[in-house]
């Protein structure tokens, strides 16, 4: 959420801050609609001051023992009058919270201005993809010739975008869970935290999931969301609070299931388990002063990094363009890991630095040394998605004989 006195003070700032994400100008009607508001407001002011001098008067000329005859039209016309105005005043307000609410974050001055993805800058790669002197398998193709994944039983149980999968494929999809953990904890300062996996409008709001992204998530028929990541409880954890600024950063993280119905998604990543309904992933979400920010970032991305790496996954650091960003990011880079099946790299992490548009939608708050009160600043990363990791460990050390090898990491969690 953005703060309407300096959209109001600085409108230019902002209509330049949407057109790098390619983005109309919606700030001309937000400060139409301020505008009518604050007039709005200015007249309800005045009219209940006037009916509190009405009333004065009345009681007035009651002790009198006059007529109050007209005094009383005079109220009762002044009431309907009033009643129309707030009822106006509200439905203006509602419309300029609706609008504010779906500006997203503006992107920082070194982000690359860009249309899609094709503008993203490779900023880093490690590792080089191995090299078979074999028919390359797909990762479902390795699971299912293992007797590993079944596809069809997921289907009957729930239906596509799911798998069942079994033995040394759960256990290890177990262990890459505890291993993210096990690294963000001790070797990065992330505290484990385990929350609950259905959310309110409130907490997806903070985050910037609702009300645009409502067709992306899961609802209950009692109003309940299923979260698509733990960013939400996580970044939520700081909501209508105001802490000192001694207790940051603080650093969370939490392996939860994941849920999204993919609208859109209809033909892409059908095979396998790419792009599914539910899956675990561990989250990243640092809350911090604007002092700590760019610290707290690259502490971020090196935790994302370092699982990649342990696990000797040949991967690429993108910095995302400006069309190519999250609604709350001001500044994102994604992790790509290496799919020989595919022969390209895919997202597995995104980490994103969200300033303090995120605290403003839900009124978080630290005060610094001198007691003044200031948004916290969130980021949340992925540290890893455990089943693109999984499925991306089946292709990367495949075996000619429709086996894999582990990585050397590994080994311990599974035995």
């Amino acid at each position: 959420m953005h703060d309407l006195k300096r959209i109001r003070n600085q409108p230019q700032v902002y209509i330049d801050a949407l057109k790098k994400r390619g983005m109309d100008d919606l700030i001309t009607p937000i400060l139409s609609l301020d505008e009518e508001h604050r007039q709005l407001t200015t007249e309800v002011q005045k009219l209940r001051s006037q009916r509190n001098h009405l009333a004065q008067e009345f009681q007035k000329t009651v002790k009198q023992g006059l007529n109050v005859d007209v005094l009383k039209r005079q109220s009762d016309e002044l009431k309907i009058e009033l009643a129309d105005l707030e009822s106006r005043s509200q439905v203006v307000e509602d419309d300029l919270k609706t609008k504010l609410s779906y500006l997203p974050n503006s992107p920082q001055d070194d982000v690359i201005v860009g249309v899609d993805e094709t503008e993203n800058k490779v900023e880093k790669i490690f590792g080089s993809p191995r090299t078979f002197d074999f028919e390359i398998r797909s990762h479902d193709e390795i699971g299912v010739g293992l007797g590993l994944m079944d596809f069809e039983a997921s289907v009957r149980l729930a239906g596509s975008r799911f798998v069942v999968m079994k033995g040394l494929l759960a256990k290890l999809e177990r262990a890459l869970g505890q291993f993210m953990l096990d690294v963000h904890t001790k070797q990065w300062g992330y505290e484990e935290i385990s929350g609950p996996l259905l959310a309110n409008d409130a907490s997806l709001f903070g985050v910037g999931h609702l009300p645009k992204f409502a067709d992306d998530m899961f609802q209950t028929k009692n109003g309940y969301w299923l979260i698509s990541t733990a960013e939400v409880m996580l970044t939520n954890l700081c909501a209508q609070q105001i802490l000192p600024s001694s207790e940051f950063p603080k650093r969370l993280t939490a392996l939860t299931p994941c849920f999204r119905s993919e609208a859109g998604a209809a033909g892409r990543d059908n095979r396998g388990i790419i792009r599914q309904h539910q899956f675990w992933k561990v989250e990243l979400v640092t809350l911090c002063t604007s002092e700590q920010e760019e610290a707290e970032y690259t502490n971020m991305q090196n935790a994302a990094e370092s699982i990649l790496e342990k696990l000797g996954l040949p991967y690429r650091k993108v910095l995302l363009c400006t069309g190519d960003m999250g609604f709350s990011s001001q500044k994102t880079y994604d992790y790509e890991v290496w799919m020989p099946s595919q022969n390209t790299y895919r997202e597995i992490s995104s980490c994103s630095m969200c300033g303090d548009f995120q605290a403003r939608r839900m009124n978080g708050k630290y005060k610094d040394s001198e007691n003044e009160k200031h948004f916290i600043r969130t980021m949340n990363g992925s540290g890893l998605a455990v089943g693109r990791t999984l499925a991306a460990i089946l292709e990367n050390y495949q075996n000619k004989d429709g086996s894999f090898s582990l990585p050397e990491v590994l080994k311990s969690y599974m035995n």
